[in-house]
This record gives C-alpha cells, sequence and structure tokens, in this order.
C-alpha cells in the first residue's frame, strides 16, 4: 500500500459518498477487478461509508481496504435486520478478502422421515427439501447421522431402500435377515403395525421416547407369555437397543432440549469455534470451525460474523447459547425470529446447567484451536523441507497433485487434489471426466493432456495476472521421466513456464519409501527413508490417488446401476418389476419377442411391441 494508492481509494469513496443511500442496506467494495474486497452492512449506508474517508480513525487492515477499492455498489433493505442477513449471505457468496470468513461451510446431514410412500422410508439427507416428510437435525456429522440411523433400525426396522429397490426387489435383503428392517418390500409386516412402527420413529425424535420403551417391554412380556420366544427376542433386542441410547444421554442434555452452544477461544491471534448441537433433549453432535479473520479483529467480533454467516443457510433453532456477548446481538437475534417465523432467543448464560454446557464448549473450542496450530507449525517445517527438496524460492502456499483412474479406458477420470499451509483445501479439489473421443484406451499421457489444457486454460481465461490466489506453486505428478517431459511439453505449449513441475515414480521394485522424484533439467534423486517431507509427499501422492479413484469408483457405480429398461420410455417401476418378475433378467427382456412380452401383467400389444423396437434400434 502507498500513500498515493490510499489517497486515490479515499477519493473514489467520496465520488461514492455523494450518491450513496441513507437508508439501511449493504455496500460492497469492488477492486479494480471487480473482485468483492469487502461486504458491509449499515443502519445508513451513506453515514456507514464516509467513515472510510477518515484513515486517522481506521485500522491498518481497513487502510489496506481502501487502498484497493476501485468501485463500489449498494443495495437498500427495509430494515436493518434484513441488511444483516444479506450482508451474511452476501459474504458466503462472494468470499471477500477483508471480510470474517466461515471456511467451511457445508450443509449439515439430517435424518429425513419420507411419508409420501405408503411404505415410509427412513434415510440421511443433504441438501434442498424436496421430499415430504419430516427432517430431524442437523446432526454434527455424517458418522452421527449413521450411528443414529443404525440404532432407528434396530429398535423400529423400517425401510431405508430406496423406491426404485422396494418395488423391483423379489426377496428380503441382508436388512431382514439381521433384523434392521420389517421386510415391506415382500409383505413379511402388515401395513397397520408398519404405520405403528412410522409414528414410534417419529416420537423418538421428537424425543418422546418413555411411551415406547413401556410398549416395547409389554410386547415382549405378551409375546413371552404366549411362548412366542423368537417374537420376543426381537422385542428385548429392540428394547436393549433404545435403552443403550438413553443412557449415553447425560441429564445436561435434558436441561437443554433444542438449541445450539456456540463457545469461541482464541489462542495465539487464532479464534476457534465449538458448536454443539441439541435436538429433543438429546446431544446429536459437536464440531469445530476456525474462521479466516485479520489479527486485529476481536474475539467478539469474529464469533458474531461468524453466527451471522452459520445461519444463513440453516435453520436456526429455538435457542442459541454463546459464551461470549457479541457486537448486535438482539439485533441478529431479530433477524433469525423474522427469518424462521418465531422467536430464537440469542444469551449468554452465567450460571446453571446452560453455562457449565457452554464452558464444555468452551473447554473444546481451546483444545481445537491449540490442535491446530500444533498442526500448522509442523505443516510449515515440511513445506520449507518442499521448498529446498525442489529447489524453490519460498514454501509453496498451492500445491496441486494430478492422477487419472479407468479401467482399460472405461469410466475414465482425472483428478485434482490441492494442499496448502493449512494440510489439504478440499474445497479445491477437482474432477475431470475424460471427454476425449480420440484417445486409445488407457493412454494415460492424452488424459492428462487433456486435464491439465482444461485446468490452465481456465486458469489463464480467468486469472491471467495471478492476484486471486489460484495458481499453484507445484505440480505433483504420478509418473516418472515419460509423464514428466510429456507434462513439461503441455505447459509449454500452454505459455505457462514458471511453475515447478515435479514427477513421483515408485522407484526400484515399486517399494513404497524408495520413491524417486524427477524435475526438469536434474537428475532424478531419492529422499532418506526417515524425512519427514518423504512421508508428506507420498500423503500427497496417495491422497491424490484415492480422490481419483473414488471418482472413478462412484462414476463406475452409476453406470452399473443403470438397468437397459430405464431406457425405455413408459416403463416405470411397476412395470419393470412386472417384466423381471417374469422373464428374471433385463437381457432376457431385452432377447424376448412381442408375443412373450405381451403375456406379461400390464403390458399390452402396443408396449410389448414399442420394448421390442427399442432394444432393435
Amino acid at each position: 500500500m502507498t500513500e498515493a494508492s490510499l489517497d486515490t481509494g479515499i477519493d473514489i469513496i467520496k465520488t461514492h459518498v455523494k450518491t450513496a443511500p441513507t437508508a439501511p442496506g449493504v455496500y460492497r467494495m469492488l477492486s479494480k477487478h471487480g473482485d468483492v474486497l469487502y461486504v458491509g452492512k449499515a443502519k445508513s449506508i451513506k453515514k456507514r461509508i464516509v467513515s472510510y474517508t477518515q484513515p486517522k480513525r481506521l485500522p491498518n487492515r481497513l487502510l489496506r481496504m481502501v487502498a484497493a477499492t476501485a468501485s463500489m455498489v449498494f443495495v437498500t433493505t427495509r430494515t436493518e435486520a434484513e441488511a444483516l442477513l444479506l450482508e451474511a449471505s452476501l459474504i458466503k457468496r462472494f468470499r471477500p478478502t477483508y471480510n470474517v470468513l466461515l471456511k467451511d461451510d457445508k450443509s449439515f446431514p439430517y435424518i429425513l422421515l419420507r411419508e409420501d410412500h405408503e411404505w415410509a422410508q427412513i434415510t440421511k439427507h443433504r441438501g434442498a427439501r424436496r421430499h415430504k416428510g419430516q427432517y430431524y437435525g442437523p446432526f454434527a456429522s455424517v458418522s452421527a447421522v449413521n450411528r443414529t440411523l443404525n440404532t432407528l433400525q434396530k429398535i423400529f426396522q423400517l425401510r431405508s431402500c430406496s423406491d426404485s429397490t422396494l418395488e423391483t426387489r423379489t426377496r428380503a435383503c441382508l436388512l431382514y435377515q439381521i433384523k434392521r428392517c420389517s421386510g415391506p418390500c415382500v409383505n413379511h409386516i402388515s401395513k397397520s403395525d408398519y404405520t405403528d412402527m412410522v409414528a414410534e420413529t417419529r416420537a423418538f425424535l421428537e424425543g418422546r421416547t418413555s411411551g415406547i420403551q413401556k410398549k416395547l417391554a409389554e410386547s415382549m412380556q405378551q409375546a413371552s407369555d404366549e411362548l412366542e420366544f423368537e417374537v420376543a427376542a426381537v422385542f428385548r433386542d429392540r428394547l436393549n437397543a433404545l435403552t443403550h441410547i438413553q443412557s449415553h444421554q447425560t441429564m445436561v442434555n435434558a436441561m437443554v432440549d433444542e438449541a445450539d452452544v456456540i463457545a469461541a477461544a482464541e489462542v495465539g491471534g487464532q479464534v476457534g469455534v465449538q458448536v454443539f448441537f441439541f435436538r429433543a433433549g438429546q446431544n446429536w453432535g459437536h464440531r469445530a470451525y476456525f474462521p479466516k479473520h485479520d489479527k486485529e479483529d476481536s474475539l467478539e467480533d469474529v464469533l458474531g460474523a461468524f453466527i451471522s454467516q452459520f445461519y444463513d443457510n440453516k435453520p436456526a433453532p429455538k435457542l442459541v447459547l454463546l459464551s461470549h456477548s457479541i457486537p448486535e446481538q438482539n439485533l441478529l437475534g431479530d433477524a433469525l425470529s423474522e427469518r424462521m417465523g418465531r422467536r430464537v432467543i440469542i444469551s449468554v448464560p452465567e450460571r446453571g446447567k446452560k453455562a457449565d454446557v457452554v464452558k464444555e464448549a468452551a473447554r473444546n473450542a481451546k483444545e481445537a484451536i491449540e490442535r491446530r496450530l500444533a498442526e500448522s507449525a509442523s505443516q510449515t517445517k515440511l513445506l520449507e523441507g518442499v521448498a529446498k527438496a525442489f529447489h524453490l524460492a519460498e514454501p509453496p502456499k498451492r500445491i496441486e497433485v494430478y492422477d487419472n483412474s479407468h479401467i482399460q479406458g472405461t469410466n475414465a477420470v482425472g483428478g485434482m487434489i490441492v494442499a496448502g499451509p493449512e494440510g489439504f483445501m478440499k474445497n479445491a479439489y477437482r474432477k475431470f471426466n475424460i471427454k476425449s473421443e480420440d484417445l486409445t484406451p488407457g493412454d494415460d499421457f492424452g488424459m492428462m493432456k487433456e486435464v491439465l489444457e482444461r485446468r490452465f486454460k481456465r486458469l489463464l481465461k480467468e486469472d491471467a495476472d495471478r492476484e486471486r490466489g489460484h495458481w499453484p506453486d507445484l505440480l505433483l505428478i504420478d509418473g516418472g521421466k515419460g509423464q514428466l517431459s510429456s507434462v513439461m511439453e503441455i505447459m509449454r505449449d500452454l505459455g505457462v513456464t514458471d511453475v515447478k513441475v515435479v514427477g513421483i515414480s515408485k522407484g526400484p521394485d515399486r517399494h513404497a519409501g524408495r520413491e524417486q522424484f524427477h524435475m526438469n533439467g536434474h537428475e532424478s534423486f531419492m529422499l532418506p527413508l526417515t524425512d519427514p517431507v518423504l512421508y508428506y509427499l507420498q500423503r500427497l501422492r496417495d491422497e491424490a490417488h484415492r480422490f481419483a479413484i473414488g471418482t472413478h469408483r462412484s462414476k463406475r457405480s452409476s453406470d452399473i446401476k443403470k438397468s437397459p429398461l430405464d431406457g425405455v420410455s413408459g416403463i416405470g417401476p411397476k412395470r419393470k418389476k412386472a417384466l423381471l418378475h417374469h422373464f428374471g433378467s433385463a437381457k432376457a427382456v431385452a432377447d424376448a419377442d412381442v408375443r412373450d412380452l405381451e403375456g406379461v401383467d400390464g403390458i399390452s400389444r402396443a408396449m410389448a411391441q414399442h420394448i421390442y423396437d427399442h432394444f432393435r434400434g
């Protein structure tokens, strides 16, 4: 930042002050490239942005922002609460350089009890709520959902399979055999009994478990009295599963029926936030967050910005318990209440059971940030070692690792993983479905060429001046000298000659630990077996391989699940089930003549002819 650039930025802001509205709303500060530098909200936009023209009152971070400002955009709202919600939404959308950013903001998993089918389904759900039914959550992680679903299957035995699987199944699956499903697909349970279990499941997920426990105990005793010992054993197992999950819920949880507990801690200038989820009197897990912020930001400011962004795409509970008071706490409560259509209370408990829960969350937040700082220090040393090994001027801020996966050329995909000072940057991972039809099956060189051309052509188009931090400092390629020379040729053709490229090959006898490293203009070399940098590079290569092969398997699995009957118009689940029951396989359906097809229930002569013609072009 120079004095001239600061003066220019102030002049630009003064120009916008003349036309700025006095109403509440949101303002955006933009760089010369159109990137959003900062998003802010104000009760009066005009009064707020005037403060940026007074440099003596601004901290260094905002002075840098003003110096980089080339233009501004304003959006007015009806109320300041609306402005607060819009600000959080825009921050998450544009990820401005000078805002506090919630970095890991994946949507949370829920349990969905689908009731838009005669046999209700229970499953985990993430994303848009397209299905009719009850959504229970959020859960802190997929593993927390899986544990709860596993218990629910033991207790209530509702189906978890898809509608298409249910419609086409001819015999009970393994879940029925191990008593995790009641077998509605083959009518092993009446609809009335299944409906009762659905109601019990709903009651459990809403925290009403005492009646379920009593009913299961009575059913077990009745079956035992009638000498139906196998039936009694089923009720016993369900009762044990229910008792087990209840025993894992503490008395503290009962004091917090529906709440999010959000606590922050600061260590070494870094803020960590821990969120505990309580629903239906049960603890549904917790998760740690590490918002990106400037060291000049106070813990309270970081926590306030975190909460407004956290609830941008998530329903807020009735109660939010905090470890610290935050700026505009009442305004945020009003904004969330307006969004949810019911009252949302944000409070900082000072005593009692709720305060104890918050203290526990704060302790977890402190431990999480300490672990993160320790890992960061270790990561810094590793990157310094990488720079030394590969003759880089400074430790790399962004390492990209590429790998391909296929089976004899089929379902070919390329994978790119990214790592940096904070470890694996999973939100930057990319997969590339190989599109070229001219490649020889299994041509790894051709696949790598397509991947790199697509990757760097896009970079050259979107970030040619390299100011957005998307350019790698180091490329790691899984391969030896031949693969390296091929990649170097591709990079030269693209005009990219200043990115270091390193090939990793397995070395003699393909033993782990004896990897050879290949760089253009250097002899191939190996690192000492005990060098931590070697382990780190192995980890990067293995992560790229895991990501590529996982993507390939997902694509292959999707293709395998497709039935030839799916492509026949007019064939829905019922007709598909009837055809499969009659012929035994989709291949037999494809080979059948019109007369045989016409003999299937629900298949008219016209439909039989249509199916016959479909499989014969």
